[in-house]
């Protein structure tokens, strides 16, 4: 961030620890916002787009901006256990490598069990967003992938690249693969798909708003592209034409948070 936009995400953070800005609260509108804090509206609107990202705060509609009333963790009853005694790492080499896969064997040491060395496929950092409209439809893909050898709905996302932001990936990637622009995205949880062999970060974006700019750029990638009502999910989850970890945890976020207001985003 340039010195004027790192002012400006230093007050609003300030204003929110300060009280001055409580849960639940609406910030003034961009206009006055612009205004206040001298600060012109695409730069105030990276700044925004940041704290919505890192849960600072919560969009609705299209320009509105809230502090989240209240944070997910704080209402969970369960006391995890702690530390406990973990597996002994003695080293690793690497048995193929290139910019998508890279294979490791690990030299591992189980608690109680002799050490041996256990696979490890590492593979990029994705992003996945799941964008709503204002009739509670979700913008997907239906696409044909090679590897099940089927047909099916995905939400846009992709790799990662090299020095950029989560956030911005996800971004790009509904641009690139549907022709639509998220008016804002927020993150609400990065995970792993299969934890017990295979390291690849997934993080899963939410919104609400896009503007079509055009056709999809990346050929590659693209599919037809449809606004889905998130009442269809169920079904299709049930007839198997959901495809992808990312697509299923975003999709099964936005029906648990069905008529909750703005999805909560993690910390």
């Amino acid at each position: 961030m340039g010195p004027k936009t790192a002012r400006v995400d230093k007050t609003l953070r300030e204003w929110i620890a300060s009280g001055e800005l409580s849960p639940g609260d609406k910030l003034p509108s961009e206009r006055t916002l612009v205004e206040q804090l001298d600060i012109g509206r695409t730069a105030l609107r990276q700044v925004l787009a940041r704290l919505v990202a890192e849960g600072v705060l919560q969009v609705r509609g299209r320009s509105s901006y809230t502090v989240p009333a209240a944070l997910a963790d704080e209402s969970v009853s369960v006391t995890s256990p702690g530390v406990l005694e973990q597996w002994q790492i003695h080293g690793e080499r690497t048995v193929y490598d290139n910019r998508w896969v890279k294979l490791d064997l690990v030299d591992v040491e189980p608690p109680g069990v002799k050490r041996f060395e256990h696979h490890v496929v590492r593979l990029q950092h994705v992003s996945i967003a799941a964008v709503l409209d204002d009739q509670d439809r979700v913008l997907m893909l239906w696409r044909y992938r090679f590897v099940p050898d089927k047909w099916g709905w995905e939400l846009p996302g992709g790799i990662v690249d090299a020095g950029e932001d989560a956030l911005a990936a996800a971004l790009r990637e509904v641009e690139e693969e549907t022709g639509w622009r998220p008016d804002a995205l927020e993150r609400v949880v990065i995970y792993q798909p299969m934890v017990g062999m295979v390291d690849s970060p997934h993080e899963i974006f939410v919104g609400r708003g896009a503007q079509h700019v055009g056709d999809p750029t990346d050929v590659e990638e693209a599919g037809h592209v449809e606004w889905v009502s998130l009442a269809d999910i169920p079904g299709l989850m049930a007839r198997d034409e959901l495809m992808g970890s990312g697509t299923l945890v975003a999709l099964l976020h936005l029906l648990a948070t069905r008529g909750d207001g703005a999805p909560r985003a993690a910390r």
